[in-house]
């Protein structure tokens, strides 16, 4: 046992004593497994990082325990014709559709009720386009867990007397009421005065799109000013974690009893809960990193091809040292082990080396987006492992070439 760690010692000085001979071509021979390394570990991060920011942001929109029907939701893997069948087939949800969910969902702990519009907003010779205007009931507020960081939101006695009043997001404040409190203020959507109540607190952009560019006002006042033939979308929320799937499914029976759905019929209506949300998320990321994680370890490949070349030009420098070992008693698999040791210790620096590059280039998209780029352990020993594996792999050759040398013609050959 005292001999193996010792040969491993020496075999260990010796590969380190090699790379710092020869430090601008072991850095040349790093380059690529450097590149290889950082690639996976910044793509891994990103992918990290995105699902984080997206779930965040699911969080932000939609709150915790809660979910919605809707007359339509969106699902990619329909075709253009079940999406035309399932438009023409799904009814248009109704005040009556309200009220029969909040009597029959006896687990919800809250039923709310949304539709909206897009408007754009002028005040004072300021300018906003695309403001999202959201008719609420007060309940909304609690469902989605929305974060006031002036004011109030919506109280039930304006939404029963269809009050003119609004929560305003963050965009709107600055735009409009820049350096200012606009609680008792007045706004204007649709030419129609708004006395605003509440400022939602900043939530930032998804995808390019800012979340703080909507008002939400009385669902009453809403379909006063601008009709009732909008579909609403209902939004209900469980009493706590354990109970949520129970109340999804309550919700759905009660939904499928109003509109008299039998046995086998499917549903005419789109049910969304925050998990499959999450889950759908989950299985997107996961899709990609199946697809792009292999594709950057073809760079780790290449490194590898550049640490064989390498090692087969340090066998060839280092004959006379092998021969002379060799006459000296060294067996050939210990000639054999000591390269093997070198070429990944040389890949594990660069391992090491690419790490370090990728901790930095997160660093500085952390800095500059709002994606919250995450390096996990996973990717960390992937890499590492990886690198190391590469150089283990594309040093066999060099090292076996090196362990079948003659010691007499490796001698001869000073």
């Amino acid at each position: 046992m005292r001999h193996l760690i010792s040969f491993f010692t020496d075999a260990f000085k010796i590969a380190l004593e090699s790379i710092y001979s020869h430090k601008l071509r072991a850095f040349l021979t790093l380059i690529g497994i450097i590149i290889g390394v950082a690639s996976v570990v910044v793509v891994g991060a990103s992918i990290s990082g995105l699902n984080s920011y997206v779930l965040t942001t699911v969080a932000k929109l939609l709150g915790v325990n809660h979910f919605m029907v809707d007359r339509m939701v969106s699902a990619t893997h329909l075709t253009e014709e079940e999406w035309r069948r399932r438009d023409k087939r799904n009814k248009k949800l109704t005040w009556d559709d309200y009220d029969w969910l909040r009597t029959q969902c006896e687990t919800c702990k809250e039923v709310g009720a949304e539709t909206g519009t897009s408007r754009d907003l002028r005040q004072g010779g300021e300018e906003l386009f695309g403001t999202q205007i959201m008719g609420v009931t007060a309940n909304m507020g609690e469902i989605e867990d929305k974060d006031i960081s002036e004011g109030r939101f919506l109280i039930n006695y304006e939404v029963e007397h269809a009050e003119n009043v609004c929560v305003i997001g963050f965009d709107l404040k600055e735009k409009f009421f820049p350096g200012a409190t606009p609680i008792g203020k007045s706004i204007k959507i649709s030419d129609v005065v708004m006395q605003v109540v509440g400022v939602e607190a900043k939530r930032g952009s998804f995808v390019g799109q800012s979340l703080d560019n909507l008002a939400y006002i009385p669902l009453t006042t809403f379909e006063k000013m601008f009709g009732r033939r909008r579909s609403l979308q209902l939004h209900g929320k469980s009493e706590d974690r354990e109970r949520f799937h129970a109340t999804i499914e309550q919700a759905r029976l009660a939904m499928r009893n109003r509109h008299k759905l039998k046995g086998n019929d499917e549903d005419d209506f789109g049910l969304v809960n925050v998990d499959d949300m999450n889950n759908g998320v989950d299985q997107f990321t996961g899709a990609i990193a199946a697809v792009v994680v292999p594709i950057t370890c073809i760079s780790l490949l290449v490194g590898g091809i550049v640490v064989m070349n390498i090692m087969l030009v340090s066998v060839t420098e280092r004959t006379f040292e092998i021969g002379l070992r060799k006459a000296c008693g060294a067996r050939g698999n210990h000639i054999l082990m000591q390269f093997l040791i070198e070429s990944a210790l040389l890949s594990s620096v660069g391992g090491i080396l690419g790490l370090l590059l990728a901790s930095g280039l997160a660093s500085l998209v952390r800095a500059t987006t709002p994606v919250p780029m995450t390096i996990t352990i996973p990717y960390v020993v992937l890499s590492i492992g990886v690198s190391a594996g590469v150089g283990l792999i594309f040093g066999i050759y060099p090292a076996y070439k090196a362990s079948k040398l003659d010691p007499i013609r490796a001698l001869t050959k000073i």
